[in-house]
């Protein structure tokens, strides 16, 4: 969970029973772990979305800095990294205040186009329910909110061709970075997420593999138990967030299937 996402699933090859799951980017046999089916979806933009609306807030700030006579230029820079350092922060604060749905203010997360479930990449973002009460802070919720609902498209997408998921295990910048972020995902999704502790996660599994092919583990699996750095935080759904965020969530989706 970063600029985008990569969501990748392994399934035991007994519980596939030959199914072809529809709509999304790849399904290869051992192509995660050893002796099982992987399975790839992902979005486009995830973090990149929060990105560019803290980018069209700064932007007036920016230039009005850039060019001003009253402050010198080291000035300019410092003032101009503590708002960028802060936006986002500042951002979630405000957003976890506001109470699910009070806004009316939902939003599609095809900034970058739909990589799944169903890619098309001629897709484009929108923001259904402004007002002139519409602040920055429930924009951003709203935005928060949708890249969540992409990643349940996926999981649905999952689910309704007959794949349990049984654990969520999330990884990268935003992973680690935003409690906000990771607590609407958990209601979202109504399932458990835990964060993975090293900060280096994929590299740790490539170590895992080549430790297992150059003969020190015999499997993926006693390489895992050895080398596994463990999860640093887990995150569990709220349930009144959940009753909440479910017709939101079908909001969401009618307003994708009019946009699309």
């Amino acid at each position: 969970m970063g600029t985008s996402t990569c969501d990748m699933m392994v399934v035991p090859k007994n519980e596939m029973n030959g199914k072809l799951v529809k709509g999304i980017c790849g399904q290869v046999d051992g192509s995660i772990v050893p002796g099982m089916l992987g399975l790839e979806a992902g979005q486009s933009a995830f973090g990149d979305i929060y990105a560019w609306f803290k980018n069209v807030l700064m932007w007036p700030s920016i230039e009005l800095l850039k060019n001003s006579s009253s402050i010198d230029e080291a000035t300019k820079s410092k003032l101009i990294k503590e708002i960028d350092d802060a936006v986002i922060a500042k951002l979630s604060e405000e957003a976890e205040k506001i109470p699910i749905g009070e806004s009316g203010i939902v939003a599609l997360d095809w900034m970058n186009g739909r990589r799944t479930p169903d890619a098309n990449q001629a897709l484009k973002g929108a923001i259904l329910g402004l007002n002139l009460g519409s602040d920055a802070p429930r924009i951003f919720k709203s935005l928060v909110e949708a890249t969540c609902f992409g990643s349940k498209k996926i999981v649905d997408r999952f689910i309704e061709e007959g794949i349990p998921i049984h654990k969520v295990v999330a990884l990268g910048g935003v992973a680690k970075k935003s409690p906000f972020v990771m607590q609407v995902m958990a209601d979202v999704l109504n399932m458990p997420i835990k964060i993975a502790k090293s900060e280096q996660t994929p590299a740790l599994g490539a170590a895992m593999l080549a430790a297992v092919a150059s003969g020190v583990y015999p499997d993926v699996e006693t390489a895992k138990n050895a080398m596994g750095s463990g999860f640093d935080a887990e995150y569990y759904p709220i349930p009144e967030n959940v009753e909440k965020y479910n017709p939101l969530y079908e909001k969401y989706a009618a307003f994708g299937s009019f946009i699309e």
